[in-house]
């Protein structure tokens, strides 16, 4: 069974959704990144040698992923927006 939001979703004036979402977001990132580095290592490991790269992609993606994870869990501000009109 799928999560339920308790409300109406606003993403614009909701900072708890906001912040459920940008998590989530980091979640599918991260589980891209584990598919693809385990796959390219895994093909690695077959035929030594055949990905010279392999290590370059694997710390760019890396250093993306926690560039994104800085944000997330330290920059994003979460704050209701009040409305100065």
């Amino acid at each position: 069974m799928p999560p339920r939001w308790p409300r109406e979703p606003d993403p614009a004036n909701d900072p708890a959704l906001r912040k459920l979402e940008d998590r989530i977001n980091f979640a599918v990132h991260v589980a891209g990144f584990a598919a693809v580095n385990s796959s390219l290592w895994f093909f690695n490991t077959l035929n030594p040698g055949s990905l010279p790269q392999a290590k370059i992609v694997t710390f760019a993606m890396l250093c993306i992923l926690f560039a994104h994870a800085t944000y997330i869990f330290a920059i994003a501000d979460y704050s209701p927006k009040i409305d100065a009109s």
